[in-house]
């Protein structure tokens, strides 16, 4: 299977934070941004993969660094940096605006696993992914570490 270029699953959607999308202290929940996240993470492995269909396997890390408020734009930027042979990592960025003062902060990173699916409904081979830039090849070149502290996590003794 041919590879396909980083650059080409590169996704980004722009959000404005609502009330009815935040808590009492006006900034968004957590929640949303997840939800925002699991999206466009969907999104960016429909285009890797050209497949119409892939689910969310795994959400390896989601980091809350700030927090964004009522009327603030929200921008997530999501890549494959990683793929297996039906799995993809997605990494998804999301930064926000106060569009008054024109501060920019990133507000929350992720890494999320998607897995493809085939017309039968199982998991189903992806290209992989051909980094370019020295960016994405530092997302690319450290994905085998992320790939198995996932596996370590899996492994971990869970009780009843």
């Amino acid at each position: 299977m041919e590879g396909r270029m980083m650059k080409e699953s590169r996704t980004i959607q722009t959000k404005l934070v609502l009330p009815p999308d935040t808590n009492h202290m006006n900034s968004i929940f957590g929640g949303k941004v997840l939800a925002y996240i699991d999206e466009i993470a969907g999104i960016t492995a429909m285009k890797h993969s050209r497949r119409q269909v892939v689910v969310t396997a795994s959400i390896d890390s989601v980091d809350f660094l700030s927090s964004a408020h009522v009327g603030d734009v929200l921008e997530l930027e999501a890549n494959v940096t990683s793929t297996g042979r039906t799995s993809m990592e997605v990494y998804v960025r999301v930064k926000s605006q106060n569009l008054q003062t024109g501060e920019e902060k990133l507000t929350t990173e992720s890494f999320l696993t998607m897995v493809a699916m085939g017309d039968d409904g199982k998991p189903t081979p992806v290209p992989p992914v051909i980094p370019e830039s020295e960016g994405e090849k530092l997302f690319f070149n450290t994905a085998p570490a992320r790939r198995e502290h996932r596996k370590m996590r899996v492994k971990t003794p869970r009780t009843n």
